[in-house]
């Protein structure tokens, strides 16, 4: 993937504290689409993702906190189970949008 190829990644985190756990939220929030209370959906290149990375790191414990990005194939099977945060009828699909 070129660096600045946008494409959809999956952030998941499990952070040990309450305190840190907030200002990742705000963080992860202002970037993308909260799936679960710790999951998330951000639209990004691989350059923007590093630079989002770099700020992240900065906010964890490296020795008690996880947080990890997964890019999202181009074809995806999504199966659905249960209440969904997000509102009634909106779907999230694999691709990106585009710009231009």
């Amino acid at each position: 993937m070129a660096q600045n190829t946008p494409a959809r990644w999956i952030i998941a985190y499990d952070i040990g504290h309450r305190k840190r756990w907030a200002p990742i939220y705000k963080l992860l929030k202002k970037q993308g689409i909260p799936l679960q209370y710790s999951v998330f959906q951000i639209d990004a290149s691989a350059a923007q993702l590093a630079a989002l990375m770099a700020q992240l790191s900065q906010l964890i414990d490296h020795k008690a906190d996880d947080i990890r990005a997964y890019r999202v194939p181009q074809s995806v099977c999504l199966v659905l189970l249960g209440k969904s945060m997000l509102p009634e009828g909106v779907w999230l699909t694999a691709e990106t949008p585009r710009k231009g």
